[in-house]
């Protein structure tokens, strides 16, 4: 049975937003502005550390990775949806959906993992500063980037490996606007309930160690800089903490919504504002939260800008 469903779907049918005419025009607008504005800030941000000497520092390392999976995962799917707003049958291939699919998660986990180490990084950097570039050296910093990507994109086989065995025999339609794992398996007549279980589980691995290991990092922070008596240092050392903190607040108050509830709660409509905020709005903030609240690369950016024009 699931072999003949298999073979007879060859694609998938994605709603989107809105079946109303009049908002495809605006709604295209809208976010193909988020999208450049999104292009714009996270290469923007990779270019200025990759120039700048002053910021090849383990943080920045960091912070170029994420401005990369931010990039990354909001192409995967912006095309599709834009392209989506101007056709009349707005389908995605089997394969082409799985692939969307696959992406998606690699890079949602891989930003996960990154988060956390950024954390653990500026930790070091406050509670350990004057060993902060012995601890974090370079070939500790690349093996941890290489461990948040391996982990991210392996993780994402097995769901992707998982789903593809499914039989899709309610319907080809999804009731999204791009292939997320919620909405598909809403679509399967197979047995999802062990799946479901697995799904929970590996949130909880991934998204909440990560946010342990956050949050472990953060009150080692806190209690650091308490001790500090001058309320200039205080002031100076939370200012290196608060674009990470707020990055990460952003990113895991929408995805844990979506991923720590069982497929029975699901609402379409709920979950495709989500979306919209970790797919679309998150990484055109990023880089803005991350320039407006660190000196150095505004600092940077201005010398690169007065550089360019005189």
């Amino acid at each position: 049975m699931a072999g003949e469903n298999h073979t007879r779907i060859f694609e998938f049918i994605l709603l989107g937003f809105t079946d109303r005419p009049a908002l495809q025009r605006p709604l295209f607008m809208l976010f193909l502005l988020i999208y450049i504005m999104t292009l714009v800030g996270n290469l923007g941000m990779i270019t200025l550390i990759k120039i700048d000497s002053r910021l090849h520092t383990p943080m920045y390392l960091f912070l170029s990775h994420l401005a990369l999976v931010d990039f990354c995962y909001s192409s995967n799917i912006t095309f599709k949806t834009l392209e989506n707003f101007h056709s009349d049958r707005k389908t995605i291939s089997f394969t082409g959906c799985f692939v969307q699919m696959y992406f998606f998660i690699a890079l949602v986990n891989t930003e996960c993992f990154l988060l956390g180490f950024m954390a653990y990084d500026r930790y070091v950097a406050i509670c350990k500063p004057l060993l902060y570039m012995v601890i974090m050296s370079r070939r500790l910093c690349d093996k941890m980037v290489a461990v948040a990507y391996a982990l991210g994109f392996l993780n994402s086989m097995v769901h992707t490996t998982y789903i593809g065995t499914l039989s899709f025999c309610h319907s080809n339609v999804i009731d999204h606007f791009f292939c997320e794992i919620p909405p598909l398996l809403k679509l399967s007549c197979s047995n999802t309930y062990i799946y479901e279980r697995f799904t929970f589980i590996s949130a909880v691995v991934i998204a909440l160690g990560s946010l342990l290991l956050i949050l472990c990092s953060y009150t080692y922070i806190l209690f650091s800089i308490l001790r500090i008596h001058s309320a200039e240092g205080r002031s100076k050392a939370f200012s290196t903490c608060i674009s990470h903190l707020m990055a990460i607040i952003l990113f895991y108050c929408t995805g844990l919504s979506t991923y720590l509830q069982p497929t029975s709660n699901y609402s379409q409509d709920q979950n495709k504002v989500v979306s919209v905020f970790y797919a679309f709005v998150i990484p055109m903030l990023n880089p803005l939260i991350y320039s407006l609240r660190n000196k150095e690369v505004k600092d940077s950016l201005k010398k690169v800008v007065i550089r360019k024009v005189f």
